[in-house]
């Protein structure tokens, strides 16, 4: 297939190596209780991985610092670029804070200001645009004219690689999973994952979940090609990538099982189970596997043990609390 280069791993586990004791080892927690049980099918169990406690407060941080640990010392010298509207920023500017380098960010003007002024706070210069096509075209200036190497948020190998050790971690943590789901922005989480769960434990299903307004991967999977969305309609900011690229496309069509899409109030409720039972305030991305486990998938996972990935929870609390108190229907995004 074009584009869908290979991951093998003894490059996860030289990453892993690579980025031990630089990025958290997040727990993982079997999920019991009344509140839970309640909403499962019989008999299934749920491993959650709570990649929340990441540093930077999301998985993205795996991602930035392995691209960044790839960079020669003259690139490093000249500083790095990307382009986000909040999680990936935020990783970047953590990640390049802890190399000792230079962050110029292209963040949009209507990201949440709590994850503007987080990605500020690890010292990154932001330039804020309108538009996603201006962000991009931002951070290619910058690229160009300053030197700066592009730290893409989704795209390429060693980003696969650095998502790739969570999948690595959680199989060591919990080798009995019969299946895993991972929520889908660009499609870079699910990438890693499912390479490196695949060729742990090939009898393990691996879900990619994505919301309904923003099914670039699900549209891909259907056409066998990366695919772009007319319009990104979702409150799961941090899962509204606009279109899939080829590099981790190839590694989701060759190792994921199924895309699964959500709507937009399913992960609001799976954001009040997830409050309720484990006191977890969760952003839309983190709550939409556990939507999909209770929702499209609650009769196909029956009986299984099932890990949910917990992929983030950059979110403040005013956003939270709008969300969460809405009555069903439609929302602005997060």
């Amino acid at each position: 297939m074009s584009g869908c280069g290979t991951l093998t791993l003894a490059e996860i586990r030289a990453t892993a190596a690579a980025l031990a004791g630089r990025i958290a080892r997040t727990p993982v927690l079997d999920w019991t209780g009344g509140e839970i049980a309640a909403r499962l099918a019989p008999g299934t169990a749920v491993n959650l991985k709570l990649e929340l406690f990441q540093h930077t407060g999301s998985f993205k941080a795996r991602g930035a610092l392995a691209v960044m640990l790839g960079l020669g010392a003259d690139a490093l010298a000249r500083g790095v670029t990307a382009v986000s509207a909040g999680n990936h920023a935020i990783a970047t500017a953590w990640a390049a804070r802890e190399l000792g380098v230079g962050a110029k960010i292209v963040m949009l003007a209507s990201a949440n200001p709590a994850r503007i002024a987080r990605a500020r706070a690890y010292g990154a210069e932001l330039v804020l645009v309108a538009g996603i096509a201006e962000a991009f075209a931002a951070a290619e200036r910058i690229e160009r004219e300053e030197g700066r190497s592009f730290v893409h948020p989704f795209e390429g190998p060693l980003t696969a690689r650095g998502t790739a050790t969570l999948g690595l971690e959680w199989l060591e943590q919990a080798p009995d999973l019969d299946a895993v789901l991972v929520p889908v922005g660009g499609g870079g989480l699910l990438a890693g994952v499912a390479t490196a769960v695949k060729q742990l434990r090939p009898d393990c299903r691996v879900y990619g979940i994505e919301p309904t307004g923003a099914d670039s991967m699900w549209r891909s999977f259907r056409a066998g090609s990366p695919q772009a969305v007319p319009q990104v309609s979702t409150i799961a900011d941090s899962l509204g990538a606009p279109y899939a690229l080829p590099y981790s496309f190839g590694l989701c069509r060759s190792h994921a099982d199924e895309i699964v899409r959500l709507e937009d109030d399913a992960m609001i409720d799976a954001m009040r189970l997830a409050f309720d039972a484990l006191r977890l305030v969760l952003e839309p991305a983190g709550a939409a596997a556990t939507a999909a486990l209770l929702g499209p998938l609650r009769e196909e996972l029956a009986g299984r043990r099932v890990g949910v990935l917990i992929c983030g929870s950059n979110i403040d609390l005013a956003t939270y609390a709008r969300l969460v108190a809405a009555p069903p229907g439609p929302r602005d995004a997060a």
